[in-house]
């Protein structure tokens, strides 16, 4: 039994039982069974999070499918591939994926992670892999008491939960970003090209994974459930309308991003310049020299000024005449 009491522990992460203005109720796994078996009062729903890392999660939630009222869509999105950020309905019931950064984000791309929800009227199942910043603080929430009236409630503060942990997200990253930005306007190029991309690659993958379809968004507002009132349906199109808006301060961030990569590119590429025509101009000046001293060390008959007494100054003359003409000419070219 202790064994089986651990696995139970282990698949389902928090359960709660809500009802509107008051505090949501724990469950563990055997409660919410037995509240999907009959137990549940008027007014009241059922909230499991569900661990899907334990291998005996997704079996569980097959053998309790008709008592969590889970679509046959809730699985199929399990299995894709594409996980953009979308909320579909399914048969009155609304299958959410949703994309959410790992609890500790360090902006590295692989810190963005899936969470699947399946809402109906009486039972909200999310299931997720890794922990996630988002359903977390949710859960905290629902724990201190924070009280929710219906499934559809719910699932509009996550959203609302998802667009306060963008918005750090892009205010934290706006500080590195300024930092490099003072920089490079006070002349002081360090080597950031790195730094910036890899800031670059999160916030494109952040916006490709995190900004909601707008076509399955638009059909469930126009054609919500008939479970939904018109004050969830208010709730959820201002949700997507601050997402929207936390999606356009990231797109945002990204283009400085991308206008700094372009500055340190162009001041990369100018200090290459400058090196190059620092060794040019080395190379002209001693053109000169080296041509003469050739001439002159091949040791044959015929040497001229080779017996006259001031024919090493008239030498150095010529040769001071031809790098002076040879420099003229290289600062030329440069200007």
């Amino acid at each position: 039994m202790s064994g089986l009491a651990d696995s139970a522990d282990h698949l389902l992460i928090c359960g709660f039982v809500l009802r509107a203005g008051q505090a949501g109720r724990p469950v563990d796994l055997p409660g919410a069974e037995a509240w999907i078996a009959g137990g549940c009062a008027p007014g009241e729903f059922l909230w499991l999070h569900i661990n899907l890392s334990d291998a005996k999660a997704q079996r569980w939630l097959q053998d309790h499918q008709q008592g969590l009222e889970l679509a046959p869509e809730f699985f199929d999105a399990l299995q894709q591939g594409s996980r953009s950020t979308r909320i579909e309905d399914a048969a009155d019931k609304l299958i959410a994926v949703v994309n959410d950064v790992a609890y500790e984000f360090s902006f590295d791309p692989s810190d963005i992670a899936t969470l699947w929800m399946n809402v109906s009227a009486r039972v909200v199942v999310s299931a997720r892999l890794h922990p996630l910043r988002s359903i977390d603080r949710l859960r905290s929430n629902v724990r201190e008491g924070q009280p929710m009236a219906t499934t559809a409630e719910l699932l509009t503060r996550l959203l609302q939960d998802q667009a306060d942990v963008l918005a750090r997200i892009v205010r934290e990253a706006t500080l590195p970003i300024d930092s490099v930005e003072d920089r490079l306007l006070g002349g002081q190029l360090q080597q950031k090209r790195a730094e910036l991309a890899r800031m670059r690659r999160v916030l494109v993958r952040l916006q490709r994974l995190l900004a909601p379809e707008p076509g399955s968004l638009f059909r469930l507002l126009r054609q919500p459930p008939p479970w939904m009132t018109a004050l969830d349906r208010d709730e959820l199109r201002q949700s997507s309308e601050e997402f929207s808006l936390v999606l356009r301060d990231m797109a945002s961030l990204e283009e400085r991003i991308k206008l700094l990569q372009e500055e340190v590119a162009a001041q990369v590429s100018e200090q290459t310049n400058r090196s190059l025509f620092t060794l040019t101009v080395v190379t002209v000046l001693a053109l000169p020299i080296n041509i003469v001293a050739g001439l002159l060390g091949m040791n044959v008959g015929g040497i001229p000024l080779a017996q006259e007494p001031h024919g090493f100054a008239v030498i150095v003359g010529l040769v001071i005449a031809f790098t002076a003409l040879a420099a003229w000419w290289a600062f030329r070219k440069r200007d």
